[in-house]
């Protein structure tokens, strides 16, 4: 059983684009504001550590904790991590919730950053850890690749809505066109990319092991392109299906069974039920990665059709009377499962490694 870590001092830092504001809680004590907020700055950061080391405290004995506000976070929290501080990121919605319990109605930067000390106190939420850079790598480039094809469709629906207008000005279409070729030519160089990025090497080089114990960055990256081709073994999982999966759950390192990667996702069925007059249908909870959902979703369309795991358990739940949506959703959920046991446990997809009598908990057949 893991024990849980015992801090000296509980930090709250509520982030903004220019700014952080930070809030301070000692045990047994009332949280303490920071009187001014710092800017996103390393003179900042550095006068931010230096008031943190006059509580003469170890660093490790500290628990910094912050909301992951898109990308505003991250320079002060590898700065810190990197200072041996014990850094937590958290979902917004966690800390949200969190106010939410407590009774909280006024909001502003001081009491954000109180209230994020009170959470760091009473939950303890777990370390985080700076990727490594692959995870840069792919991520940024995943996200122009979604963000190019919604600019793409967006350009093409304009000009239909053009080629349809009584008076049709050849030089807008004529830019419409060059734009739509522009935007085909930069995804299919983002494409080449992350194909190269994922590429496994025939003969990758011995890397020595560093003194800290740690992975080196060279072997980092050679774990997470052998995650990918393992989860391209499974039928229906796509190479962008499984970069994003593996980028969203950081090589499955943030979850440590299957079922917490299907929460994780925003998979696991809620249950509505209180009493006797509450009976609402159950549904996906949808607080998770979206994309990686949407993309899990859309794997099963091949999956329910050639995965020799999959096909049958999604004929069987359609011959149950169960809707396509909610057939879909639960092989959603299977196939997640399965992608976590290959990466986990290092192995490609083994169709029949259930008959063969080993035991194999994460392929279980999930609830539909």
């Amino acid at each position: 059983m893991r024990t849980k870590p015992s801090y000296q001092l509980f930090v709250g830092v509520d982030i903004a684009y220019r700014t952080f504001t930070v809030a301070s809680l000692a045990p047994g004590a009332k949280p303490k504001r920071e009187p001014k907020a710092y800017t996103q700055t390393t003179q900042d950061f550095a006068r931010f550590q230096k008031r943190l080391q006059e509580h003469g405290m170890e660093p490790a004995a500290i628990l910094v904790v912050m909301e992951a506000t898109g990308s505003y976070w991250v320079a002060l929290a590898t700065c810190l991590h990197q200072a041996g501080y014990a850094v937590s990121v958290i979902n917004p919605a966690q800390a949200h919730y969190f106010a939410k319990a407590q009774l909280r109605r006024a909001k502003n930067d001081a009491l954000d950053a109180e209230l994020l000390a009170e959470l760091a106190q009473a939950l303890l939420p777990a370390c985080w850890t700076p990727p490594p850079q692959i995870y840069h790598e792919l991520h940024q480039r995943l996200a122009q690749r979604a963000n190019l094809l919604a600019l793409h469709t967006q350009v093409s629906n304009q000009l239909h809505a053009l080629s349809v207008s009584s008076v049709l000005i050849p030089a807008v279409r004529k830019r419409l066109v060059q734009l739509i070729e522009t935007i085909a030519q930069q995804l299919a160089e983002v494409e080449a990319e992350l194909l190269d990025l994922v590429k496994i090497e025939e003969d990758p080089p011995e890397v020595a092991a560093r003194q800290d114990g740690q992975l080196p960055t060279d072997e980092l990256t050679k774990k997470w392109k052998a995650a990918i081709a393992l989860l391209l073994s499974i039928p229906g999982i796509g190479w962008l299906t499984a970069c994003w999966l593996v980028v969203t759950t950081l090589n499955f390192t943030l979850c440590e069974t299957a079922e917490a990667a299907v929460h994780f996702v925003g998979l696991a069925p809620m249950v509505h039920l209180s009493g006797t007059s509450v009976h609402g249908r159950a549904q996906i909870s949808r607080s998770g990665h979206g994309r990686v959902r949407s993309h899990l979703y859309l794997a099963t369309l091949s999956a329910a059709r050639f995965n020799p795991i999959i096909k049958p358990y999604y004929d069987r739940l359609r011959a149950a009377g169960k809707p396509m949506k909610v057939a879909r959703c639960a092989c959603a959920r299977k196939l997640l499962h399965i992608a976590f046991a290959v990466v986990t446990r290092q192995q490609a997809f083994d169709p029949d490694y259930q008959s063969a009598g080993k035991s194999q908990p994460e392929l279980a057949p999930t609830a539909g």
